[in-house]
């Protein structure tokens, strides 16, 4: 099952819609949904190795698209020199979320990957996101009454096993 990030210009009107697995879907959503988990996840895990060492995050950069797969760049300042790093898109957007790290896109891949979005197509609202304060799982429960409800029974299927997937991992 694969899930959908969208990266929203600041000030436009523009969306990159990047496909990302469960695993990396799940990790974007705890930074988001403001989920601890017990011990660290691999993207904690990295942001604490990165503190000892005092390397600090400037930046991410979604940087080039080939053959349909999106590449990126996180960007690292370490005993005062800048370091580029290769990434996946959503690994990126992972860190820069836990650093509070701004995203930035190519120009000349939003123009040819984005997507135009009308006002207010991308932002949450009661009737179709979950209250902030859910869990992951609560949040896919949710989704998937609303499916159900709207008789949209792939989407729900989704949902349903992404639960199962939340669920069997604990």
């Amino acid at each position: 099952m694969g899930f959908v990030v969208f990266l929203k210009e600041q000030n436009g009107r523009l969306a990159l819609p990047i496909f990302i697995g469960a695993a990396e879907a799940q990790a974007i959503a705890f930074v988001l949904e403001k989920v601890k988990p017990p011990r660290p996840l691999t993207h904690d895990l990295l942001i604490n190795l990165m503190d000892n060492l005092e390397c600090r995050m400037k930046r991410v950069e979604v940087c080039d698209l080939k053959e349909n797969t999106f590449y990126a760049k996180l960007f690292l300042e370490w005993n005062g020199a800048e370091i580029e790093l290769d990434s996946r898109p959503s690994d990126a957007i992972a860190l820069a979320l836990r650093f509070s790290a701004p995203i930035y896109v190519e120009d000349e891949i939003m123009e040819s990957a984005g997507m135009l979005i009308k006002e207010g197509d991308l932002t949450p609202n009661k009737d179709t996101e979950p209250n902030k304060n859910y869990s992951p799982v609560e949040a896919l429960k949710h989704k998937l009454d609303k499916a159900v409800a709207e008789e949209r029974y792939e989407d729900a299927a989704k949902f349903r096993d992404e639960i199962k997937h939340l669920t069997n991992s604990n």
